[in-house]
């Protein structure tokens, strides 16, 4: 059935056939395996960043503790201040990079992070209250006042286009961190606002 190979040369050719081929199959599984390898790398730190940038748009945004207005002589609204704290899970937030949108019955209005620096006053802008340093909030604990006034046709660096508040009326406000993480917030002016009202909860 099988013939039988006597001649050593033939003998000898068959085997170095048969290597060269091995060989081949060798390298050519070798090489895909670079291309697996470096695929798969290539897709993993894209699947991290991915992951951390998603993580990032969910997680890094701010917890508004309280809102306050500040009532002027027309008893309407001139200033609102929010008090903000990093929600739970947040990495640090800097607040000179957060924006607010606000969209109520006079529109939309849009204030970017440089706006709301402090204009020195103390009035608007900025204020730390505890831990905050450079207007970052680093821990669960730390807490920063974000004051802005309403009062349309200021100068202030922090001067909002959107106008006064007035009684009764409906304000949704949206802060937006620079990871896009968003925090959203409806704040209602009681209906009654007495000159003796120097400010209100909101």
């Amino acid at each position: 059935m099988f013939e039988a190979i006597t001649d050593e040369e033939q003998r000898g050719q068959v085997g170095i056939g048969t290597l060269i081929v091995f060989i081949a199959m060798v390298l050519v599984a070798a090489i895909a395996a670079g291309v697996l390898i470096n695929t798969a790398g290539f897709l993993q730190t894209q699947a991290e960043a991915t992951g951390e940038e998603s993580t990032s748009q969910v997680s890094d945004r701010l917890q508004i503790v309280s809102t306050s207005g500040d009532v002027n002589g027309n008893q309407n609204v001139s200033t609102v201040r929010f008090v903000v704290a990093l929600a739970p899970g947040s990495s640090p937030v800097d607040l000179n990079q957060t924006s607010l949108q606000f969209i109520g019955e006079q529109g939309e209005a849009t204030d970017a992070g440089q706006d709301l620096l402090t204009d020195g006053s103390g009035e608007t802008g900025i204020t730390n209250i505890q831990g905050v340093q450079g207007n970052v909030l680093t821990d669960n604990s730390d807490r920063a006042e974000i004051a802005v006034n309403f009062n349309s046709g200021g100068s202030t660096s922090i001067e909002s286009t959107y106008g006064v508040l007035t009684e009764d009326e409906r304000l949704t406000v949206i802060m937006t961190t620079a990871a896009g993480a968003s925090t959203e917030k409806e704040i209602r002016v009681p209906t009654t606002i007495t000159t003796d009202d120097s400010s209100v909860r909101l």
